[in-house]
């Protein structure tokens, strides 16, 4: 019996330095600011400003992209540094630049800007609609209320 007693305290024990643990990652991994970018119907980018240990800052870069013949999603992700912002966003406005300049100059590049307006705004009209929808079916009248 004293034996079982000291394995469920001791799993006791080390069950709440777990959650100890995890509290602290959690924090740690914590966005601090967050930018999300639809890009189509099925990915997605996160930008995530997160806190180091050290209070210092880092950003994830996160494409999600839904699988098409299962569940879930498909996600890479890029960490990037405070040493390396500068030199990373020149690069980044380099390549954009040579691939609209040089590459494909004839290329509407705000064609998927207005496509994804015209998306979200459908997408707002549905809901709208939807939440019209719920409101009708719950509003209840004076004749409903007599028992």
């Amino acid at each position: 019996m004293g034996q079982i007693f000291t394995f469920v305290r001791c799993t006791l024990i080390n069950l709440n330095f777990l959650n100890v643990d995890n509290e602290r990652n959690s924090r740690r991994f914590e966005s601090v600011y967050s930018k999300k970018v639809r890009a189509g119907k099925r990915r997605t980018y996160f930008f995530d400003v997160r806190r180091t240990k050290g209070d210092d800052f880092y950003l994830t870069l996160t494409e999600s992209t839904k699988r098409f013949n299962s569940e879930g999603y498909e996600r890479h992700k890029i960490f990037l540094y405070k040493e390396d912002f500068n030199r990373f966003l020149s690069s980044l406005e380099e390549v954009i630049d040579y691939v609209k300049t040089e590459l494909m100059p004839e290329y509407d590049y705000d064609e998927y800007t207005r496509r994804h307006e015209e998306y979200e705004a459908e997408l707002a009209a549905k809901q709208n609609e939807e939440d019209d929808d719920d409101d009708s079916k719950t509003e209840v009248g004076e004749d409903d209320m007599s028992w």
